[in-house]
C-alpha cells in the first residue's frame, strides 16, 4: 500500500523556526502595547518617560533607514546628472572646433585693424591729388604696358607720379608732355612695386609679368606661405607709392613666389588720379667747388 502523503509539503524546520519566533514576536508586541497601554491610562508620568526611551532607540535608526532612502533615490538623478554633463562637454567640445577658424579671423581682423591705426596715425605727406585725367589709350596686347593720359606737365604732372584708380594701383608716369603722360602699368616686366600682406604685414615686391599679373615674392622670408586670395597692397617703402594702395591679390596657393591678379584694369577704367609721390626727392648733394666755397 502506498505510503500515506504528508500534510505539510515541503515545510522545513527552518520555516518552522520562523514562524514561531513570529508568534513570539507578536506576542512580545501585543504585550508591549498591552503595558504601555496601561502606563498611559494609570501612570502617564512613567508611560512619558518609557516613550522617550523607545524614541531615542528608534531614531539612529529610523535616521539611518531615511540616509539609506535618500542616497538610494539619488542614484538616478545623479546617474541622469552623469550623463548630462558627458553630453554638454561633447556639445561644447564641438562648438570649440566649429568655432575655431571664427577665431583665427578675428585675431588676424585684430592685427589688422592694428596695422590700418598704425597707418591712420601716420602723417599723410604724399597723398595729395594732382591731377584727375582720363585713360586715353592702354596697350593690352604688347609685352609692354603702357597707358596714356590726357594731362601733363602743364597740369603739374612729372614724370615719376604715382598713378592709381579706384580700386587700387594703375602704375607711375614716366614720360610727360604738355597735355599727356606716359604712364607704366604695373603689369609691364620694367615695374616693380613694394608690397605687403594685409594680413599679416610681410613684406613683398610686386613685379610685372607683362601678360596683365604680376608676381608676389617675398622680401624678408625665404619660402614663405602665399595663399589664394591674400591681398596686397603697396607699403610706402621707397618713397613712391603711397601705402595702402591695393594693388593685386594672390590667385593660389603657393611657395615664395605666387601669381596675383592686379585690382585696377586700365582697359576698365574711364579716369585715373595723380598723386605726388609719398616722400620728396633728396636734395642732390652740392658740387664739390660750392662745397669747398
Amino acid at each position: 500500500m502506498a505510503p500515506q502523503r504528508n500534510r505539510r509539503p515541503g515545510f522545513s524546520r527552518r520555516a518552522q523556526y520562523v514562524l514561531f519566533l513570529g508568534y513570539v514576536a507578536a506576542a512580545l508586541g501585543a504585550l508591549v502595547g498591552a503595558v504601555l497601554l496601561i502606563l498611559s491610562t494609570f501612570d502617564p508620568p512613567a508611560y512619558a518617560v518609557a516613550r522617550g526611551a523607545l524614541r531615542e532607540l528608534t531614531t539612529p535608526v529610523s535616521s539611518g533607514l531615511h540616509w539609506v532612502r535618500r542616497g538610494l533615490a539619488s542614484i538616478p538623478e545623479g546617474v541622469g546628472d552623469y550623463f548630462g554633463v558627458v553630453g554638454e562637454n561633447q556639445r561644447l567640445r564641438a562648438d570649440i572646433e566649429r568655432h575655431r577658424g571664427t577665431v583665427a579671423r578675428a585675431r588676424q581682423l585684430v592685427v589688422e585693424n592694428a596695422r590700418l591705426r598704425r597707418l591712420l596715425a601716420v602723417r599723410d605727406r604724399a597723398t595729395e591729388t594732382v591731377a584727375v585725367a582720363r585713360l586715353v589709350s592702354a596697350s593690352a596686347s604688347s609685352t609692354r604696358r603702357y597707358a596714356t593720359l590726357n594731362a601733363g606737365h602743364w597740369q603739374n604732372v612729372r614724370s615719376g607720379y604715382p598713378v592709381r584708380g579706384p580700386e587700387g594701383l594703375i602704375g607711375r608716369v614716366v614720360e610727360t608732355s604738355p597735355n599727356t603722360a606716359r604712364v607704366l602699368l604695373t603689369s609691364d616686366p620694367e615695374s616693380v612695386v613694394p608690397v605687403r600682406r594685409t594680413r599679416d604685414g610681410a613684406p613683398a615686391i610686386a613685379a610685372g609679368r607683362g601678360d596683365g599679373l604680376v608676381d608676389i615674392r617675398s622680401a624678408s622670408v625665404a619660402n614663405l606661405a602665399f595663399r589664394a586670395g591674400d591681398l596686397f597692397v603697396t607699403s610706402g617703402a621707397g618713397g613712391l607709392y603711397p601705402p595702402g594702395i591695393p594693388v593685386a591679390r594672390a590667385a593660389a596657393d603657393s611657395r615664395d613666389a605666387a601669381q596675383a591678379r592686379l585690382l585696377a584694369s586700365p582697359d576698365a577704367l574711364d579716369f585715373a588720379i595723380v598723386h605726388r609721390p609719398y616722400l620728396p626727392a633728396p636734395t642732390p648733394p652740392p658740387p664739390p667747388q660750392a662745397a669747398a666755397e
